[in-house]
């Protein structure tokens, strides 16, 4: 008996217990279309991540303080006090892969207009922040150099600042108060919206750095100095750079650890790729045993159909079929069921991950790959599950078979 007979003789076989065919589907359905599911949600938030990650800037660059060890104890790095003005200086005069910089100083607290008030942060930075952070003034204009020189009481908001303080009123020209200390609005930064994080990007307040040094935080440090690099190919020279710079400034012996870090955009992307990588890869192995009870559901099946057609066996085993055509046969049946359920599961799978998922609020998108992959184990779970089931009716003796009621 050839391929293409065998082939329709288990279709037929198939499709006359529809009932159980299709029982027996729903396993490797379900486990499939939630392998696609949790692949799709963990491709779509990697991406996601990264999108996000890439508009503050492939190259950006943060410089912070250092942990430091004192009395044995590892202290805070955001109690640290490393990053001096000095450090910012050299940098400026200094650099030749990195093109933008900016120190660092953050303060939160309440911010009242008239009778309205909400909380926030405030961050002290230089005039090139919304350059290396590619943030944009929507309305009025960025503060200057001459605001920094003369530590103005002025600063730019975010569009949640406005709706919260202002409502639908111009807030260009306003004073706030922050702590107590009266800032007037220059200008309104275009809105980002919440990050993947849930922060809310545009609860902000950006002042120039000496402002909120002298002013609000009374410090002389800065809590971070973030920087631009050339281009991103360049990153790992700026880093290098940078590190030279700082040790140099900070007096540091060729043997004493660094008491600052530098992190790159890069890094921060692999980092956070890595880390979505792992949780897809649990969320997929947690699916795929759906996938393997379901093989087993397969084989149980498979061994009552040769139960069941066990007169059937004998008879065409005495008409001159072979153990191995039989054997055959019963893969085949096995395969189809188990393939027919794989591509309803990626029927399925593809329309949740990318109608439903969506409209729940998380990111989504389907790899291609992994509708192959779904496939590829469809025929293997076909084939694995349904061996025993096969060579159960190959090994069969026609006469006994025949006797069998």
């Amino acid at each position: 008996m050839n391929i293409l007979n065998l082939f329709k003789v288990s279709l037929r076989a198939v499709a006359n217990n529809k009932m159980r065919s299709f029982l027996s589907m729903l396993g490797i359905i379900i486990g499939v279309a939630a392998v696609i599911i949790m692949m799709s949600i963990g491709q779509g938030s990697k991406e996601s991540i990264r999108k996000e990650l890439s508009t503050m800037g492939t190259n950006l660059l943060t410089i912070r303080p250092g942990a430091d060890m004192r009395g044995g104890v590892r202290q805070d790095p955001s109690a640290m006090q490393t990053l001096k003005m000095a450090d910012y200086e050299r940098i400026m005069r200094e650099k030749r892969f990195v093109t933008k910089v900016s120190p660092e100083v953050t303060v939160s607290g309440q911010v009242i207009y008239g009778n309205n008030n909400t909380n926030s942060s405030m961050y002290g930075e230089s005039t090139e922040y919304l350059e290396i952070k590619l943030w944009e003034v929507e309305e009025g204009e960025c503060f200057t150099e001459e605001d920094i020189k003369k530590a103005a009481k002025v600063c730019v908001v975010g569009a949640t600042i406005v709706k919260e303080l202002f409502g639908n009123t111009d807030p260009i020209g306003k004073t706030i108060r922050f702590k107590s200390i009266p800032i007037r609005i220059v200008g309104v930064l275009k809105s980002k919206g919440y990050n993947n994080w849930g922060m809310d990007q545009d609860n902000v307040i950006i002042a120039p750095y000496t402002t909120v040094m002298k002013r609000l935080a009374a410090q002389t440090w800065f809590s971070s100095i973030v920087c631009s690099a050339v281009t991103e190919e360049l990153s790992d020279a700026a880093i290098e750079e940078l590190t030279q710079i700082l040790r140099s400034n900070h007096k540091l012996k060729d043997d004493a650890a660094d008491d600052f870090t530098i992190r790159s955009q890069a890094e921060m992307m692999e980092t956070m790729s890595s880390t979505m990588d792992t949780v897809t890869l649990i969320l997929v192995v947690a699916a795929a045993f759906s996938l393997l009870v379901a093989g087993i559901g397969i084989m149980n099946i498979m061994l009552v159909s040769v139960t069941e057609r066990t007169k059937e066996i004998g008879l065409r085993m005495a008409v001159g079929a072979t153990g191995p055509v039989i054997s055959l046969q019963f893969l085949i049946e096995s395969v189809l069921i188990s393939l027919t359920g794989g591509l309803l599961g990626v029927l399925v799978g593809g329309a949740v991950s990318t109608f439903i998922v969506p409209m729940m609020g998380m990111p989504s998108s389907v790899p291609a790959w992994s509708v192959y992959v779904s496939f590829l184990v469809c025929v293997l779970i076909g084939m694995l599950f349904g061996y025993i089931p096969a060579q159960k009716a190959a090994n069969m003796d026609p006469i006994e078979a025949i006797r069998h009621e």
